[in-house]
């Protein structure tokens, strides 16, 4: 991705900044524009660096390089910008940004936030939303930051000094926001609700829009009920939707569901997927267990730690679960998730029986294997696993924290669902891991979809997330309802 200016009445097009480097924001004030460029040359690329450019003289200079990871800029006014950033030095990559400001006349720079206990960016998960949108912002010298907390993302403003006021205080998700003179208007995500824009005015929030309240209407939609779990380490924040139509003393197949991320986090938004589950008759259980987002970066920090204090959070909800819902039938449980949440499934079905079924989605299964093969960056990986294949006992450890090494123990039946065009998690980490199954004679399947890639569940063609939620619901009635 390199930027290019273009003249709109002659048609003339020429390149501002490309070369090695990859555009990942910009921000535009008069003739100058703040750029995050990521450099794909020598040492491998875990920093992002920051470069002004000049449209008018052609000319640019770089403000940061080997030094942070920024993942956003905005001007706040002439000769002043601000960006989503952090060194990294404590919780590698995935360490929350902190908002840093940059002095464009003397090369000054100084963080605003230091110290805060906030996440920035919107990383609460939903399968319903229209694309992606802005997490910084900036209006009359003030700057405006999505962050997340908990299951849900707020809007808080940052004066020059790094005061903070929470502009929006309503539960749910902001997807999308814009600031101008005082006001605030967002794309929403709310409880029970699909996408709609509201207005925030002197505190206040309003919705504006209905554009959606057709597409549910006449829907039994269950809204999810929050529980929390103690365990030896601290607490869990869980949640259940019961099946649409629960009879009294019936007990019901349940479905735990695992998130994306890892660092990501489920809340009380509406999910699709959950819903059609619970239309189907089927209890939902999900939760955000250590190395989760919202609540800070010690809770989130899962590096060499995979399928070890996660798994025990998980299995600690399921149990918990079935005690405080006594219509939860134990002997019919399900498990499925994406990407982390695959990763996961495969991961829980090679330590337990307990799960009758299980639906495997764009999953990892051989931490070796996808370090070189992944557009998440071959650094992300090693990041995550505190090692590479290269350092004296790397592979041994990645081996370990691998589903595959136990696929031989494994019993429960399991869908391994991909896309072709995944370059996230590529089809082989699916196909590997349904091989062993089939190879140690556990019953599996495997679905490939054309033309689709890692968003498959949450943007993909509608044709082909129908034969999605098809194939999750089979598999199962099949296992679960028999």
């Amino acid at each position: 991705m390199h930027l290019f200016a273009i003249d709109l009445e002659e048609g003339a097009c020429s390149e501002l900044l490309g070369g090695p480097l990859e555009v990942k924001a910009y921000d535009v004030l008069g003739e100058q524009i703040a750029v995050v460029a990521r450099r794909f040359e020598g040492v491998a690329p875990v920093t992002t660096e920051l470069w002004i450019v000049d449209a008018a003289a052609g000319s640019e200079h770089c403000l940061s390089r080997d030094e942070l990871q920024i993942d956003a800029v905005r001007f706040v006014a002439e000769g002043r910008i601000v960006a989503l950033a952090t060194s990294g030095e404590s919780y590698g990559l995935g360490q929350s940004r902190e908002l840093v400001a940059f002095d464009l006349e003397d090369g000054a720079r100084r963080t605003l936030t230091s110290g805060w206990d906030r996440m920035p960016g919107n990383r609460v998960v939903a399968d319903c939303r229209g694309g992606a949108g802005a997490v910084l912002r900036c209006d009359d010298e003030r700057s405006f930051v999505v962050v997340t907390e908990g299951g849900c993302s707020f809007l808080d403003s940052l004066d020059s000094r790094g005061a903070v006021t929470r502009w929006c205080q309503a539960p749910g998700s902001i997807d999308d926001f814009d600031v101008r003179g005082g006001r605030a208007a967002f794309v929403g995500l709310k409880r029970g609700r699909l996408q709609e824009l509201y207005v925030i005015e002197e505190g206040e929030e309003r919705r504006v829009t209905a554009h959606n309240d057709d597409a549910l209407s006449g829907k039994e939609i269950v809204d999810p009920e929050p529980f929390t779990v103690t365990t030896d380490d601290g607490t869990v924040d869980a949640w259940l939707v019961r099946p649409a139509a629960l009879r009294k003393e019936e007990r019901v197949p349940t479905i735990l569901e695992i998130h994306g991320g890892p660092k990501a986090a489920y809340g009380d938004l509406f999910v699709h997927e959950f819903q059609a589950l619970a239309a189907a008759g089927y209890a939902i259980v999900y939760c955000n267990p250590r190395g989760s987002a919202g609540r800070g970066d010690p809770y989130a920090d899962l590096r060499g730690k995979y399928g070890t204090i996660d798994y025990e959070d998980i299995m600690a909800v399921v149990e918990d679960a079935l005690k405080r819902f006594p219509f939860l039938d134990g002997d019919r449980l399900g498990v499925t998730g994406g990407s982390y949440g695959g990763y996961m499934t495969n991961w829980i079905i090679g330590q337990t029986d307990r799960f009758k079924a299980a639906v495997s989605q764009r999953s990892i299964a051989n931490w070796v294997s996808k370090t070189c093969t992944t557009d998440i960056g071959y650094y992300f990986n090693v990041d995550q696993m505190g090692t590479t294949p290269w350092t004296e006992g790397g592979t041994d450890k990645m081996w370990w924290h691998s589903p595959l090494r136990c696929a031989d123990r494994v019993t429960t039946p399991t869908l391994f669902i991909h896309s072709e065009e995944d370059y996230r998690c590529w089809i082989d980490q699916g196909l590997q891991m349904f091989t062993a199954l089939r190879y140690h004679g556990v019953e599996s399947r495997l679905v490939l979809f054309r033309g689709e890639n890692h968003e498959l569940s949450r943007s993909g063609k509608p044709l082909h997330r129908v034969r999605r939620l098809r194939e999750i619901l089979d598999w199962f009635d099949r296992f679960l309802k028999a």
